[in-house]
């Protein structure tokens, strides 16, 4: 059973005590009649393929509180995407699916990009979040929107439940919700957080002092998890990352967008558990490429605060952060061996060695390009430029749906 500690500067709401699933389910079908929610679901075609995505098509048919749940699907031909729309036809909720390969869909990107908006031809779970939120937010009914992926072996509607009842009870005053979890097996998971952002976070802390950016990045307990719920008034206003630094840079929007006693985060499961990525050291990718990009991004919005990354400064920063990760191995393996799970210390040793080179090539490029790859616009700015966008971007969609290829 989880503490009910809190530290840092947001609310931490963990699972306590025996309340059932299905009495949360009957609160959040009578706040549903007030306040609207919508479910995000970014997935590729392949992961229809696979035991984690039939599980969540299973769970989610006993969900009766969603207003409407949207899939941005990528990754799929015509086939696949009428395939797609029958799979998802069993829900007992209205499902709109955003088929992003499709010609509709292909074309308004080319509409985004023509008015001055960056990044929309970067392909990618960003793109696709961003495209989602920007659909959600077409229909005016829409007042909570959560996400979570769809590559969850062990999911469950509890997801859901809990990443929308702090934001639409009408006793509360959350705008923010981010989920966490543990992610342990027979051993601990979560190489990206536990050796790479929290040391770093700390690192941060110590060479540059503490502020209050990074006193609240540093209150999540998974700030890497791809879960979270946020209202309406919130939604618009945020720019998205199309990287891998689209959690780190949700975050920090939602910091310098609301106020941080209306951000809480919620432990939605007891562990969680999806595929792992491979380190990706030779191929430039995977968790190294993952990491390198979520430094990049917390140095630029660290910078756009004032903050001056010298070379001293960085080579400190280097150094600190090995240190910090060599405790956490300390840490780990002790935790490890007093609750009997595999600990291998050689390979999260290697870990550290390749993020430490991840945050030296993210230092390389971000001297070079201290802009970086541009986030994807807030959709309040692609209503003012294109006030008849989110129209056009709901009939496409609705026609793709109403469309049948096979024919």
């Amino acid at each position: 059973m989880s503490d009910f500690f809190q530290n840092g500067v947001i609310t931490t709401i963990p699972r306590l005590g025996k309340r059932s699933l299905k009495e949360m389910e009957e609160e959040l079908e009578g706040f549903s009649k007030r306040r609207k929610m919508v479910l995000l679901l970014p997935a590729l075609y392949s992961e229809f393929e696979t035991p984690s995505m039939q599980g969540i098509i299973q769970e989610l048919k006993k969900v009766k509180y969603l207003y409407k749940i949207i899939l941005g699907l990528d990754a799929a031909d015509k086939k696949q995407f009428e395939e797609v729309k029958k799979i998802m036809s069993v829900l007992p909720t209205n499902v709109d699916i955003i088929w992003n390969d499709g010609p509709r869909m292909m074309g308004l990107k080319s509409d985004l990009k023509e008015a001055g908006f960056q990044s929309t031809d970067i392909r990618g779970k960003g793109l696709n979040v961003w495209m989602m939120l920007g659909y959600a937010l077409s229909d005016e009914n829409a007042y909570a929107i959560a996400l979570h992926d769809c590559d969850i072996v062990n999911y469950t509607r509890e997801i859901p439940a809990r990443l929308l009842y702090p934001i639409v009870n009408f006793a509360f005053d959350y705008e923010f919700n981010k989920g966490y979890y543990s992610r342990v097996t027979d051993k601990i998971h979560g190489r990206a957080t536990r050796l790479f952002y929290t040391p770093l976070i700390k690192s941060l802390e110590k060479v540059f002092g503490q502020s209050r950016y990074l006193d609240y990045m540093n209150s999540f307990r998974y700030a890497l998890s791809g879960e979270f719920a946020l209202v309406r008034s919130l939604a618009r206003g945020i720019r998205i990352s199309p990287t891998w630094g689209l959690e780190v840079s949700t975050l920090s929007e939602v910091y310098h967008n609301t106020s941080k006693k209306r951000i809480c985060q919620s432990e939605i499961m007891d562990t969680y558990e999806h595929k792992h990525q491979d380190l990706g050291k030779e191929a430039g990718g995977g968790v190294s490429k993952m990491t390198k990009e979520i430094a990049e991004t917390i140095f630029r919005i660290m910078s756009q605060n004032g903050i001056i990354f010298s070379n001293a400064k960085f080579k400190s920063l280097l150094i600190t952060y090995f240190e910090e990760s060599r405790r956490a191995i300390t840490q780990y393996s002790t935790i490890s061996a007093v609750n009997g799970l595999a600990y291998d210390r050689k390979k999260e040793i290697e870990s550290i060695l390749e993020f430490t080179d991840s945050l030296g090539l993210a230092n390389d490029d971000f001297n070079k390009n201290p802009m970086g790859v541009p986030e994807l616009s807030a959709w309040t700015a692609v209503r003012s430029v294109l006030p008849k966008f989110e129209d056009k971007f709901r009939e496409a969609v609705l026609s793709d749906m109403r469309e049948n290829h096979d024919k």
